[in-house]
């Protein structure tokens, strides 16, 4: 264990370090920077001026001392300074983190509570009228777009409630922040929940057709018991891969439903970003959810040998 530990953390390092470089390249890469935007915004015309700003934010240097510079302030914990607020980039970004990790948190918690079980009744049920009900309703949410859904849930809350549940101010308190999240993390969730709920479903079907399902059924074990402690178990892996996957994906994946709903989050946030070439938070931001990703492949892969004795990771 100790020296695939050791290469697995190698292998994340040495990912970690190949989306740096590809970031930082195609950043540069990209038409126009935030010299080009400030100058032609300001209307200046002396081309003198344009080299100050390039001057001033560090865009004159070659791009090799620009990505060491960036590296060596990541390692010491400096992040830069924003080129369009001239904040600390640290300072712009933390304040956004908790609260797309919160509103990522409960939408992977509602795919989770509602696909894992979901999947397992229709498996159980499979060609009864419940079977089909739970398919067409996962087929549904694999269709409409949770921005298309998110749409939806505002119209109805503006006819029948005539209020709106978009973030305009910090909630004060845990149970307004839950009830303010929910609504946007169930648009997104459901998308996620209909994906595990089919994955559950097909995995279960293969593993409630193997002998030893019968044999257990055979020795007069509960059905519950055959269900949830027999077949879920050992079709669980896959599904584990996908919440895994999902997990990653909302971290950095919910652009369109923060702007729905408002929700100034880290998605959002580097869309802006983008769109100025604020280089240094686009660098950072897109680390941040590439470290995520990296993290939660790996807990992934360690979750693999707690729920199947089978799998070793062994020297």
């Amino acid at each position: 264990m100790g020296s695939y530990l050791v290469r697995r953390f190698g292998l994340m390092l040495l990912t970690l370090f190949g989306i740096s470089v590809i970031i930082f390249l195609m950043l540069r890469i990209a038409p126009g920077n935030i010299a080009d935007i400030l100058f032609d915004a300001a209307g200046f015309v002396d081309p003198t001026e344009k080299a100050k700003i390039m001057a001033d934010l560090g865009l004159d240097k070659p791009i090799p001392v620009q990505y060491a510079q960036w590296i060596g302030g990541l390692l010491q914990g400096d992040l830069g300074y924003s080129y369009v607020s001239d904040r600390p980039a640290l300072r712009e970004i933390l304040p956004r983190i908790p609260i797309t990790a919160k509103l990522a948190g409960l939408a992977l918690a509602f795919s989770i509570l509602f696909g894992v079980p979901l999947g397992v009744v229709s498996a159980v049920r499979q060609n009864s009228a419940l079977d089909y009900v739970l398919r067409v309703i996962s087929l549904s949410g694999l269709s409409m777009p949770s921005f298309w859904l998110g749409l939806l849930i505002l119209m109805a809350f503006g006819a029948w409630f005539g209020t709106l549940p978009i973030y305009t101010a910090p909630p004060p308190t845990l149970w307004d922040e839950l009830l303010l999240y929910s609504v946007p993390a169930a648009a997104v969730g459901f998308r996620s929940s209909a994906l595990i709920m089919r994955l559950t479903r097909s995995s279960m079907l293969e593993v409630l057709r193997q002998d030893y399902i019968r044999t257990a059924r055979a020795k007069g074990a509960a059905e519950t018991t055959v269900n949830y402690h027999h077949a879920l178990r050992n079709a669980i892996l896959p599904v584990v891969t996908v919440i895994g996957i999902e997990a990653a994906f909302l971290m950095g994946g919910l652009i369109v439903t923060e702007t729905v709903f408002n929700i100034p989050g880290v998605a959002r946030f580097l869309v802006e970003a983008i769109r100025w070439r604020d280089y240094p938070i686009v660098q950072n931001l897109v680390m941040f959810i590439a470290v995520v990703a990296v993290l939660v492949n790996f807990i992934v892969d360690m979750l693999y040998a707690v729920l199947d004795p089978r799998i070793k990771y062994s020297d």
